[in-house]
């Protein structure tokens, strides 16, 4: 059932039901249900007992005017609809075996009040609706017991009797209604408070789970990137310098020396990502984030590994975004990376920035016979959608129109000053016109 579902039928909330309404019986209604049986109980039962003839009816009657009644109070919350039943029956009762009026007959007040405050919507309409013909029933009563035998001998007497019978008792149920409908209101106000606190103690977990998830992915995400391209140059460092142990030592040793860098790199850059993780102590050190600036440094060792990189530019490079500049550093990381992995050797790789007025092309493509993509699916490339996509743009990956694999991101960034230059051309038509030349 829906909040609204709730609200229709006047039922509170599942959430705010515990601060509104209980489901069991609390003490102070089963004080209320003993005291309002100590005091009008034996009065009741001796006055119902002692007017008209006895029957087995008007014994039951006595009974349960002064039992059941003031017992039916100790549900007036938890089950309002079920205690103003058991009242207005016992009062129902009495009246039909000939007692009008007893003192228990106050308690239909508490119960109109009960079940209009606590109860659904059909509930109080049918106890203000049952109160008022309690009123009309005692007029009857009045202008045919106490005035005239019969409705045939009516009077003026017995009718001024019959309306005085009847408006002053539903003077009062109307005005306990009315005073109940006030702390329905209340009650209604004390469920919007319990259910706004309950939504916002949920989004906040919500929340919580969410910033989680994407603390989790983002640090997976660098972690990725850095682990595989440091290890991607160390492994193929490592098995050129194997090859090239036995007839140039020197070579061996600058592999060996691009190995210990690119491990050192590797193992600053898990610690500051692993820094984040730690509790207590100094925070991690910040430090910037490498952006379109650093691909040149990002080369380095990708040369030093053996593949031929280059790296082109055109239209008017101008400041990004830091997640954008990012995107860029950690797509063209992780493109090398599997270039490095699948191209083959003798691989050729072309990188190209191309500045437009609105956004920034990024093409890294290669001349290698493998796919440069992870056959069975891995994370490389959907990690690179990912950024891309985080920095508002696209990516595309793919086999070459002539061989090798290139890959396409496209990414929004602020236009161009008026006092930049045009944009440059078509980044596939320049790397295509420098493979014809």
């Amino acid at each position: 059932m829906t909040h609204a579902d709730h609200q229709r039928q006047g039922l509170p909330h599942p959430g705010a039901a515990a601060l509104i309404r209980p489901t069991r019986p609390r003490s102070s209604d089963v004080i209320l249900a003993i005291g309002a049986f100590l005091l009008l109980g034996p009065l009741t039962y001796g006055l119902a007992g002692g007017v008209g003839p006895t029957t087995v009816a008007a014994g039951l009657g006595a009974v349960l005017a002064s039992v059941a009644m003031p017992g039916a109070l100790a549900w007036r919350r938890s089950h309002p609809a079920i205690s103003a039943i058991v009242v207005y029956s016992g009062a129902l009762l009495h009246f039909a075996t000939g007692t009008p009026l007893l003192p228990a007959d106050v308690l239909i007040f508490a119960a109109l009040y009960s079940v209009t405050v606590y109860g659904p919507r059909w509930a109080r309409l049918a106890g203000l609706g049952g109160a008022l013909l309690g009123c009309l029933l005692l007029a009857v009563a009045s202008m045919t017991f106490y005035g005239s035998l019969s409705l045939a001998d009516l009077d003026t007497e017995s009718v001024l009797t019959g309306g005085v019978s009847f408006a002053l008792p539903a003077a009062l149920v109307l005005a306990v209604w009315a005073l109940a409908l006030v702390r329905k209101a209340r009650v209604q106000q004390l469920e919007s408070f319990a259910e706004r606190a309950l939504r916002l103690e949920i989004e906040r977990d919500q929340q919580a789970q969410i910033a989680t998830a994407a603390e989790r992915a983002r640090i997976a995400r660098e972690m990725h990137d850095v682990v595989a391209h440091s290890l991607s140059v160390v492994i193929s460092q490592a098995d050129g310098g194997r090859y090239a142990a036995a007839g140039d030592p020197r070579a061996a040793g600058a592999a060996l020396s691009t190995i210990a860098e690119s491990g050192r790199t590797a193992l600053a850059d898990l610690r500051r990502i692993l820094g984040v993780l730690r509790e207590g102590g100094a925070g991690p050190e910040f430090v910037p984030q490498p952006g379109t600036d650093d691909l040149d440094t990002l080369l380095t060792p990708v040369r030093q590994a053996g593949l031929q990189v280059s790296l082109e530019r055109s239209g008017t490079p101008r400041p990004v975004p830091a997640s954008t500049g990012l995107s860029v550093y950690r797509i063209v990381q992780e493109s090398l990376t599997n270039v490095l992995k699948h191209a083959g050797p003798g691989a050729q790789v072309r990188v190209h920035l191309g500045w437009h007025p609105t956004h920034l092309e990024v093409w890294v493509i290669d001349d290698g016979y493998g796919a440069a993509a992870p056959p069975g699916g891995g994370h490389g490339l959907s990690g690179m959608r990912e950024r891309a996509t985080m920095a508002g743009g696209d990516l595309t990956a793919g086999p070459g129109p002539t061989g090798g694999w290139q890959v396409h991101a496209r990414l929004p960034v602020p236009p161009a000053t008026a006092s930049g230059q045009p944009p440059g051309q078509d980044p596939q038509h320049r790397l295509n016109r420098s493979a014809d030349e």
